[in-house]
């Protein structure tokens, strides 16, 4: 699996977990601040598409995962 597809992977568990914690008509719900993360999480995707720069890409490189076509 390489690198893109992992970001995409994590940011979209992170997403639906904080919407589940955060959305009152949820089973799970917590605490409405959790949507936070998820405003968050949006925030870096959207900057990571214009400027190639993503933290966990930066960290899964250097564990060694394949490379993909946006993070290289």
């Amino acid at each position: 699996m390489s690198i893109d597809r992992m970001v995409m992977a994590f940011a979209g568990f992170v997403i639906l977990l904080s919407l589940a914690l955060g959305a009152s008509a949820s089973p799970i719900f917590h605490n409405a601040n959790w949507l936070w993360l998820t405003a968050f999480v949006g925030a870096n995707l959207f900057q990571a598409a214009f400027t190639s720069f993503c933290p966990l890409a930066m960290i899964l490189k250097r564990f060694g995962a394949k490379p993909g076509c946006a993070f290289e």
